[in-house]
């Protein structure tokens, strides 16, 4: 049987910058993105593709052939990353990594890439942009979701309010957020208590202003299903204003998580419904 036309983008390391302790910036450009194209979101987000060493694949090398005529285990593994800039011009793409030394494993390899490195990617994805007829944005995250919110609030225009939330390690981690919006930034440090308690406690104190919220939440995905209820069930924020995932859990790798997260999705949705129709009931 032919191999199936190669399915993804193949970017060459161009340069990289240690831009706090825990994030790792990646620029890689090349001839292989050629068919790179962004449709507008400011979420865009690329499934980042690592082969395992010493197997031997089909050539040309392609995820959908691997997936067709290879045993599961030699499957190449993928990690999402969200496109912190492109450049079509130059066609240089940027990826922001978080690190944490040896743990993980696209962070780690971050860290070792030099000039010439191959990144192979499927994509880009992605479905958020901050809505023009909103009142005020809401803007909420973990280290994950830094370089969306960066992206993001790039992107606001002149005066547009917004109130950016954003978890890290310690006063190192912070970083530089430029934007023409009225953009109000709360950097919260972990200083070791859990992922997102801080962010579950400053969203639920914050005084919301008035007008209709566009609220973007992503990260751990523990702390991203309390401010879920939160947001829906006691701000009664509807849910076509919201962007709100948890891009990671706490606990287990990404092929671990994806494998439940849609289980996990379903039963906070049939939650919220409860909550949401017990309220309903109680009120009429």
């Amino acid at each position: 049987m032919p191999a199936k036309p190669v399915d993804h983008h193949r970017g060459v390391v161009v340069r990289t910058e240690r831009l706090t302790p825990h994030m790792i910036r990646v620029v890689v450009g090349g001839d292989g993105l050629r068919d790179f194209a962004l449709s507008g979101c400011t979420d865009h987000y690329v499934k980042l593709v690592f082969p395992h060493e010493g197997v031997d694949y089909p050539v040309p090398f392609s995820v959908a052939n691997v997936r067709a005529t290879m045993p599961r285990e030699a499957w190449p593994r993928l990690r999402t990353y969200t496109v912190r800039a492109w450049d079509a011009e130059t066609r240089e793409l940027t990826i922001d990594f978080v690190h944490h030394g040896d743990k993980g494993l696209a962070g780690p390899w971050a860290a070792r890439a030099e000039p010439g490195d191959e990144l192979l990617m499927l994509g880009p994805g992605g479905g958020y942009a901050p809505s023009p007829d909103a009142g005020w944005h809401l803007l909420v995250g973990d280290e994950s979701a830094l370089p969306a919110i960066a992206a993001s609030v790039e992107a606001l225009p002149a005066g547009v309010l917004a109130h950016v939330l954003i978890e890290v390690d310690g006063p190192a981690d912070e970083q530089k957020l430029d934007s023409m919006g009225d953009v109000r930034v709360a950097w919260l440090h972990r200083d070791g208590r859990p992922v997102g308690e801080a962010l579950v406690e400053a969203v639920c104190r914050l005084d919301f202003p008035e007008g209709a919220v566009h609220a973007f939440v992503h990260g751990e995905a523990g702390f991203v299903r309390r401010l879920r209820h939160h947001l829906r069930v006691e701000r009664r924020v509807p849910l076509e204003r919201l962007s709100i995932s948890g891009y990671w859990r706490s606990g287990v790798d990404d092929e671990a998580w994806r494998a439940v997260k849609k289980a996990w999705n379903a039963q906070i949705e049939a939650e919220e419904t409860a909550a949401l129709g017990a309220d309903v009931s109680r009120s009429s």
